[in-house]
């Protein structure tokens, strides 16, 4: 099916689509270049019949007429920039569009190049509400930094090691889902790979397994929470993850070489 947006007089538009846990954008097409960029969340996106997850970081550069759906695992915003080719500076369409982007491509961006490239997105949003006489060129001018921005950081995934790659993929995911359930064998198949396999490339990268490094996140976060807060222990132990107030209490004691109620009791006489 193909759907029409109305991409304003300068041919280009750029705006915020949030969904819902279970939202599904049905499969389309649209006459224009459409790229979608995860703020947070996950889901899947489907690429001319090809299902890949969709997460935070990831960049889906979409051609015209490629058909495309979307389906949420939880809340996802992603944000949505449209663009008629005709707009760009023909030396850009030449050397980006036609020879880097000529095909659709899912990328995932490194943390650096996905800082550089919400930036430059967040910057044009607020060049879409600036009505100065120079609003079109700046828009186009940050549109071409974009897709050059793009382009690089693609040649450099090329040549970075896929393990290291996978490695810190798999960290950033702790980092942001530490207080969900987690166990070995889910993380390798979020990876699709074994779980001997994982805990080596993980190791080589941060000299810990990714279930340790699951727990020296939760125990760091415990300890800040025992400091700063007057939550009860219990409370925290759920919050920052654990499944049990023992396994709690286990683990924060390997860490610290004492329990959670003794570490706070230590932090309230060094305040005092």
């Amino acid at each position: 099916m193909k759907k029409e947006l109305d991409l304003t007089h300068i041919g280009i538009r750029l705006y915020e689509s949030k969904h819902q846990a279970g939202d599904e954008v049905l499969e389309h097409y649209h006459g224009f270049y459409q790229l979608l960029y995860v703020l947070e969340g996950d889901g899947k996106i489907i690429l001319n019949g090809k299902s890949d997850s969709f997460s935070l970081d990831h960049v889906a550069m979409i051609t015209p007429n490629c058909s495309h759906a979307i389906l949420s695992d939880n809340r996802l915003t992603i944000l949505v920039l449209a663009f008629d080719d005709e707009r760009i500076d023909p030396m850009y369409k030449k050397d980006l569009l036609d020879k880097q982007f000529k095909n659709t491509k899912l990328l995932e961006l490194s943390p650096f190049d996905s800082s550089a490239v919400r930036h430059i997105l967040r910057t044009m949003l607020y060049e879409t509400s600036n009505e100065g006489p120079m609003k079109e060129a700046a828009i186009r001018i940050y549109l071409s930094e974009l897709l050059l921005k793009l382009a690089r950081s693609e040649d450099q995934t090329d040549s970075v090691d896929a393990n290291s790659l996978r490695a810190e993929r798999l960290k950033k995911f702790i980092d942001s889902h530490y207080f969900e359930f987690m166990r070995a064998e889910d993380l390798a198949q979020k990876l699709q790979m074994s779980t001997r396999h994982m805990n080596n490339i993980f190791k080589e990268n941060y000299h810990l397994t990714p279930m340790q490094y699951l727990t020296h996140v939760r125990v760091e976060l415990a300890k800040k929470l025992l400091t700063e807060s007057d939550k009860d222990i219990a409370s925290i132990c759920f919050e920052v993850g654990f499944e049990s107030v023992s396994t709690f209490y286990r683990s924060f004691k390997q860490a610290t070489s004492i329990s959670p109620h003794k570490f706070r009791t230590g932090q309230k006489q060094i305040k005092e």
